[in-house]
């Protein structure tokens, strides 16, 4: 076996001490140092950030993996109700593309929603009767029902919609905003995420850690998943025999042997794991105080609903979701799953709403009472959207929707947001966009923007060229924020 010596590694790592290793030393004080650190942007000569006043210090992104019906819950389609079972018109499609599920159907029968829609609030922002929480919030959300984007698939959509890119491997919108903007809690994460699983349907699309991943960035920028069963995160408790003076004796002498191996090697991913360990060192601190909600008032558990009591729901992950905001997390996501409906919409739906509808109100009434939401963003919406078409069979009380990439609804609540506030416009068939669209790279650039960042300046440079979250695409949807 043709075995490499150290020696010959460390030659070939040598220019890493001027590059790499200073960005590992720059990343690591990011972490250490308890002031927020700008100082790996300014180490790859990026501007200091943020690029300008931010109207949002946090985000919480509420992504809904599956994909809702924005026809069943958001844009509303009544003459649809005249066209039960018709096919749906060429003209409408456009000969657009259809995934396998459905292409090989005979006919595209025209399902219209079974579901009531009512006008609520001053603003007489339509709502669908299976959210009646939140539409106790319309004055508090901005619903864009024109966003779209060109992946037809799950795995492909949500990793675009995450990372900016349909294959695998990019940065995800939190590691860049931990990257460009650092930490304001050296306690916890920049960068948390949380899982639930849906009751409408349980067995629904996996989901993948790289979702949350860093890519090539630093690998202390990932997303730390929060478990949704038994410990929160595992090994953060010492073993027995083992106290705290003792853990961190041996957390120092690991520290000085990684340093004379970053010394000979000039690997900037070991300053990362030194980073990590001290992170993880502080969290054994950190995340029980976090997870411990005794201190909730009866009053605010209400807010979310009874499923708040049990651990991993939509609804508790909602109530962490505050209180990791109310400590300065940088970038909170939850993903609930369950809205692939290819089959039985109605019934699976109901459950996904049950999941959802009161714990996402309660999440936004909770954060305005703390006077949270004002620099807190708030994001609801899954990858893509649904057909107004049937996939399959339909009956009068039944149907299921296949994707549909070409038009989707997102709520959007908080810092810099218009308020009580319907952006964009679909067609009768809600298939396609007819005015305003917002692609998904707007979207994120909007995003961005909201937090301070240019998203054309926030890049890395990565195998000899400099990449980006929005790629080379992205305007800001400047008609949704705040005067």
């Amino acid at each position: 076996m043709l075995r490499t010596r150290s020696e010959d590694v460390a030659n070939r790592r040598l220019f890493l001490r001027s590059t790499g290793a200073g960005l590992g030393g720059a990343a690591l004080a990011t972490l250490l140092n308890p002031a927020p650190s700008n100082a790996m942007a300014s180490e790859q000569g990026l501007p200091e950030l943020p690029h300008f006043a931010p109207k949002a210090k946090r985000i919480i992104y509420l992504f809904q993996s599956g994909a809702p019906s924005q026809m069943d819950l958001f844009d509303p389609k009544p003459a649809m109700v005249n066209r039960q079972g018709e096919d749906l018109p060429a003209s409408i499609r456009q000969g657009q593309r259809l995934t396998t599920m459905t292409s090989g159907q005979a006919t595209f029968p025209v399902a219209p929603s079974i579901f009531k829609f009512n006008q609520h609030g001053q603003s007489g922002m339509w709502m669908s009767e299976l959210m009646p929480h939140l539409s106790t919030v319309v004055d508090d959300l901005c619903m864009i029902r024109s966003v779209h984007t060109e992946a037809i698939n799950h795995d492909p959509a949500i990793t675009f919609c995450q990372t900016g890119s349909q294959l695998a491997g990019r940065p995800s919108i939190g590691s860049w905003l931990s990257y460009g903007l650092g930490s304001e809690n050296q306690d916890l994460p920049a960068y948390v995420v949380l899982t639930s699983f849906g009751s409408g349907r349980p067995d629904d699309q996996p989901l993948y850690d790289r979702l949350w991943g860093a890519g090539f960035l630093p690998t202390e920028h990932q997303g730390v998943k929060f478990r949704n069963q038994g410990d929160a995160v595992l090994y953060l408790s010492n073993p027995p025999g083992v106290d705290p003076r003792s853990r961190r004796s041996t957390l120092d002498r690991l520290k000085k042997l990684n340093e004379i191996r970053m010394e000979a090697l000039g690997d900037s991913e070991i300053q990362a794991r030194i980073a990590q360990y001290e992170m993880a060192f502080r969290m054994q601190t950190s995340v029980p105080d976090l997870l411990d909600v005794s201190s909730e008032s009866a009053q605010t558990l209400e807010m979310y609903g009874p499923d708040v009591k049990r651990p991993g729901s939509y609804a508790a992950n909602c109530l962490l979701a505050r209180r990791l905001a109310e400590r300065d997390v940088r970038f909170v996501q939850l993903f609930h799953m369950g809205w692939d409906h290819h089959g039985g919409l109605p019934n699976a739906i109901r459950g996904q709403c049950k999941d959802t509808d009161q714990a996402t109100s309660g999440l936004i009434k909770d954060l305005k009472q703390r006077g949270l939401l004002e620099d807190t963003l708030i994001v609801w919406g899954g990858e893509f959207g649904r057909t107004i078409y049937s996939q399959g069979a339909i009956t009068a009380n039944d149907y299921g929707r296949d994707h549909h990439p070409r038009c989707f609804t997102m709520l959007l609540a908080g810092a810099g947001i218009k308020t009580g506030f319907t952006y964009g416009e679909t067609d009768e068939y809600c298939y396609n966009v007819v005015r305003d669209g917002v692609h998904v790279h707007d979207l994120n650039a909007t995003i961005m923007h909201l937090l301070g960042i240019d998203h054309t300046r926030l890049t890395y440079r990565y195998q000899g060229r400099d990449f980006r979250l929005t790629d080379i695409h992205g305007e800001i949807v400047t008609n949704v924020l705040k005067a």
